[in-house]
Formats: C-alpha cells, sequence, structure tokens
C-alpha cells in the first residue's frame, strides 16, 4: 500500500505538502499541487478514515509562544518554519499545533501573547522565554495547571521545562574565539559589539560572549577584547556614528565579534576604510548576514540550526504526549555549524525545501 511518504518521495516534496494537497488546506503552488494529484491519481491514493478518526480522538493541542519576525530581522523566520514543518508531519498522530508571536523587545506583548495562547488550552507550551521577570510569571501560571512546557532557543536556569532545544551558547562562543585567533594568528585587540537589549534578557548572547573571552583565557593567550555597548542597531545614525568613532579611537583593534544575529547591521555602519582591515564574526544564516559573508565583509556566520531547533521541540513535546515518552535529556544541543561562503548554500536545506514547497 503506497503511503503519504511514498507520494512525497515522488514528488520531491515534503510529506507536509502532499497532506496539505489531499486535505485541500492551500499553501502549495498550482505547479506543485498539479504535479502532487497528478501522482495520487495515478497510484489510486486514498485517505485512511480509520487512521484519520484515531488521530482525532487522541488530539493534543501544542502552543508556540516565539518572537514575530520582519524584514530587518529574520531570524525568527526559520524557528517559525520549523514549527510549521513539525505541525504536518505530527498532525497524523492527533497532534495540533498554533504559533503566537510576540515583539521580542516588548514585555507587555510577551504576556499578552501567553494569555492569548491560554485560551487555546494547551496540551502542551513551546516557548521562548525572552524576559526573566515575565518567564516566571508565566512559568507559574503553566505549572498551576500542570501544563508541560519547553525553552526554545533561549535557556534560563532555575526552571522546570521538559528541554531546552537550542545551541550550546558557551561552546558557539568559544568556538568564534577560536576561528577569530585562526584568523588572526598574533595576539591581538579585538571588540564585540552588544546591543544594550541583549545585555538583560538574553543569556545565549551573554553565553557567547563568556566562551568567547574563555578560549583566550583558557589558552593563555594574551589578546585583548573590548566591548562596545549599543543602545539600539537598528538606529543607523547612532550605530554608524558609535561604531565608526570607537574605531577611530582605538585603531588596534583587528577583529570584531557580533554575538547575534544582526552583524550585517554592523557591517552596514562600518567605513570601508576601517572594514577592509578587519576580521567580522557572527551568528546566523539571515540573507542579509549571507550576503556579506559572499562578499567577504564578513568571514564566519556561526549557524545555531534555528529551523531543526523549531521542528525539533515539535518532535519532541509530540514523543512526550503520545507516547509519555520521558525526556531524560532535558538539553537538547543542535550542531553548532561554521559557515563560510563557500557551504553557506549547502546549509539548511530542509528549510529551504519546505519554504519553496509553499511558495
Amino acid at each position: 500500500m503506497i503511503t503519504i511518504k511514498d507520494i512525497a518521495k515522488e514528488a520531491n516534496v515534503s510529506e507536509g505538502t502532499v497532506d496539505r494537497v489531499i486535505h485541500n488546506r492551500g499553501g502549495v503552488s498550482k505547479k506543485t499541487q498539479a504535479k502532487i494529484k497528478k501522482i495520487l491519481e495515478y497510484h489510486n491514493f486514498s485517505v485512511n478514515p480509520v487512521a484519520s478518526a484515531l488521530a482525532m480522538k487522541n488530539k493534543h493541542i501544542i502552543a508556540a509562544l516565539i518572537p514575530e519576525h520582519n524584514d530587518s530581522d529574520l531570524f525568527w523566520k526559520s524557528p517559525y518554519l520549523g514549527i510549521l514543518k513539525g505541525a504536518e508531519d505530527v498532525k497524523s498522530f492527533g497532534i495540533q499545533v498554533n504559533n503566537f508571536t510576540f515583539n521580542q523587545y516588548d514585555p507587555n506583548s510577551y504576556l499578552n501573547t501567553f494569555h492569548e495562547l491560554l485560551e487555546t488550552k494547551p496540551t502542551a507550551v513551546i516557548m521562548v522565554p525572552n524576559f526573566s521577570k515575565e518567564t516566571k510569571q508565566i512559568v507559574s501560571r503553566l505549572e498551576t495547571l500542570n501544563i508541560p512546557y519547553l525553552f526554545l532557543n533561549i535557556d534560563i536556569d532555575g526552571f522546570n521545562n521538559k528541554a531546552f532545544v537550542g545551541q550550546d551558547s558557551h561552546m558557539a562562543g568559544y568556538i568564534a574565539g577560536k576561528l577569530m585567533n585562526l584568523s588572526i594568528p598574533k595576539p591581538a585587540t579585538f571588540l564585540i559589539i552588544q546591543a544594550r537589549h541583549n545585555i538583560t534578557k538574553n543569556n545565549a548572547v551573554s553565553n557567547r560572549i563568556k566562551g568567547f573571552n574563555d578560549y583566550f583565557l583558557k589558552n593563555k593567550i594574551n589578546s585583548e577584547t573590548k566591548t562596545l555597548k549599543i543602545e539600539n542597531l537598528n538606529n543607523s545614525l547612532e550605530t554608524k556614528e558609535k561604531i565608526n568613532s570607537y574605531l577611530k579611537q582605538h585603531p588596534e583593534i583587528k577583529g570584531i565579534f557580533v554575538p547575534s544575529s544582526r552583524i550585517y547591521i554592523v557591517v552596514n555602519s562600518i567605513k570601508r576604510t576601517y572594514l577592509k582591515n578587519l576580521k567580522l564574526i557572527g551568528f546566523d544564516n539571515t540573507p542579509q548576514n549571507i550576503e556579506c559573508l559572499k562578499n567577504d565583509t564578513v568571514s564566519f556566520l556561526i549557524s545555531q540550526k534555528p529551523f531543526d531547533q523549531g521542528y525539533e521541540s515539535v518532535r519532541l513535546l509530540t514523543d512526550y504526549l503520545t507516547n509519555k515518552m520521558s525526556l531524560l535529556n532535558n538539553k537538547i544541543y543542535l550542531p553548532i555549524d561554521i559557515l563560510t561562503k563557500e557551504n553557506v548554500d549547502y546549509n539548511e536545506r530542509n528549510k529551504f525545501v519546505f519554504e519553496n514547497d509553499k511558495s
């Protein structure tokens, strides 16, 4: 008996795309839809009504609480797509996944969106713990209602989350330090550029900075790091003025480390006369960052596989809810990818296939 998996393989698309065509849920291009329908007709495929009924009987709702994405900050699009892909793949197990997005710079948006999420009566929650104070309130409410929760991307200690799915941020920073030292093997001065809003809210960023510094300390390398804190990297005039003024005052700086997904903003802010003499290392394969990598203004990007983070979170909670599988390893660290202009096009293939299926 032919399955959805077989149909997907023959059509060279994801299983979720086949499922969308079968159930007329849209989101598939006319060309792809026509190709899948032709294959379905050829194999005389029909949906198993028993399996569908069983899925509805065992229905669980997973709610995801993640930051929204936009054209100036595309990082969160990847975990969002990963969650969508996971939602399609677990639908047959009776799992419904709902996405709720909030303004990552506004704690009130974080709380208000959580209250909207609660109205859907979720069985489990995937959440990005963006603000410590508000996270305590959210977690307290979830635990009172006996709703299991999982942390995505940002890890905060001291909570009873079933798991954390993301990057070992300290090790990622350590690797960034090693890459910087390999790029500039002699003892040198490096600059860490950090947005102020990340200082208090994002443990991942602070752990990356610690890891970067720890590399030089552990290996007794006589290099120096300086830190430039900018209120809002999106404020282009302030960012340009502060960075270029700092570089003018410190001509000894040979490399710049940006422990967030905003390295493209830093690149676009630096005068070309300074930029050509600097090595820059940042995080995440957003389109803007990839462009900087390809034009050699950024030496390396470190990927935290955000698409896989979203997908793996859905899969883990599905196993927990449907099979009562215990999440014994509550730190699920994904591979740390070092991206160069030569290999970046081969990274996150699953994301690109899924995204193309939807276009």
